[in-house]
């Protein structure tokens, strides 16, 4: 049995190295939230990716700290779980999956140290590397995005993400596919577009030879999303759409795209995300996992899950130097040859820099048996 006896929440500011902006706003800064759960002596780390403001989901950073705070962590600290894996404090809390995902999540960390294994066995997870892509933000002009995409091909990244917003997207994709006719470019509209008012655009899109069109429509609509994909050639991509295995269990049924991004702080945790890429791997749609400016910590998970085998296409793992100038964790993530080297050490496989933490945190709340 694991004994949960302290854990302590943190938020650490964190500031991009450039502003990134996608098509509901942007960001600069980051308060990110690191969650560090304690059973034995030992600690298993966990972020949760809520942003600050409600443009990409319904939690925030404000929220996300309430329901830990007030609600999930009192439940943890003091009770005892078969296995860390399993932490699901407060069935009855409806919603907030990226709260819960963040308890989930340092569970599992706490569960593989403890068993001395990489958080990647602990998942099934076989590969020792995976292959990176990179998302780029809404630029000012084509030609700074021009410059962008060479220097991240240059760099050795294996998929090109773009945003895309009305205004900014045909003419831009075509700009870039120009002068990168073979790159590997997808494109993101994070719920941007309607089908009733778009479809003639989103048409335009399939002679570009994307690797798909992530999340055009409304994030609650997975009808259109099928109705479109029957109608255009470029692969669908699910992102917001899907925050539970049972909406990608819907998905599937309804054939609302052909692809799905898996981002375990949206969807509830790593079980959620072991679940979702089951039944897509099932159905022959291939997945990949995104991101949400995350720091190494948050990143060190996405690794391991990438991991498994039906992550087939590079996700959203960039470098550390993709977004901070200096990271939290140690060592912190480089590339080789577009491929990201798995960590091997127990857990999350990289350590926390608990001096720097400590140094950034501007709140803490600290929970003890």
């Amino acid at each position: 049995m694991t004994r949960i006896a302290r854990a302590v929440l943190r938020e650490v500011p964190l500031q991009l190295k450039e502003y990134f902006e996608i098509s509901s706003g942007g960001t600069q800064s980051r308060r990110v939230l690191l969650l560090m759960l304690e059973a034995d002596g030992v600690a298993g780390w966990s972020e949760c990716v809520a942003g600050e403001t409600p443009g990409y989901s319904y939690e925030t950073t404000e929220t996300a700290w309430h329901v830990l705070t007030r609600w999930l962590l009192p439940q943890v600290v003091g009770s005892e779980f078969e296995d860390g894996r399993h932490l699901y404090p407060a069935p009855w809390l409806r919603g907030h999956p990226m709260a819960r995902a963040a308890i989930e999540m340092a569970g599992w960390d706490l569960e593989a140290k403890r068993r001395d294994v990489p958080l990647r066995e602990l998942l099934g997870g076989a590969a020792r590397e995976v292959p990176v892509g990179v998302s780029i933000g809404l630029q000012k002009s084509d030609a700074d995005l021009l410059a962008r995409v060479d220097a991240y091909m240059a760099e050795g990244y294996r998929k090109i993400k773009l945003k895309i917003k009305p205004g900014r997207d045909v003419e831009m994709l075509r700009t870039v596919r120009d002068r990168f006719p073979d790159a590997p470019v997808m494109a993101d509209a994070n719920s941007a577009y309607s089908l009733s008012r778009d479809l003639p655009r989103l048409r335009e899109m399939d002679d570009l030879g994307l690797m798909m069109i992530e999340q055009p429509l409304h994030h609650e609509d997975l009808l259109d999303h099928a109705a479109l994909q029957g109608r255009i050639d470029t692969p669908v991509c699910l992102d917001e759409s899907i925050r539970s295995p049972g909406d990608a269990r819907l998905a599937l049924h309804l054939r609302a795209g052909r692809i799905v991004n898996i981002k375990p702080g949206r969807v509830g945790g790593l079980r959620s995300s072991l679940a979702i890429h089951d039944a897509c791997r099932t159905a022959g749609w291939p997945v990949w996992c995104g991101g949400m400016l995350e720091s190494g910590v948050g990143r060190a998970h996405n690794v391991a899950l990438a991991t498994l085998p039906g992550f087939t296409i590079p996700g959203d793992i960039s470098n550390s130097s993709r977004y901070w100038e200096e990271d939290i964790v140690d060592p912190e993530f480089e590339m080789v040859d577009g491929m990201m080297p798995v960590p091997d050490g127990p857990g999350i496989g990289v350590e926390p820099r608990v001096d720097r933490i400590e140094a950034l945190t501007t709140r803490m709340e600290v929970f003890e048996a």
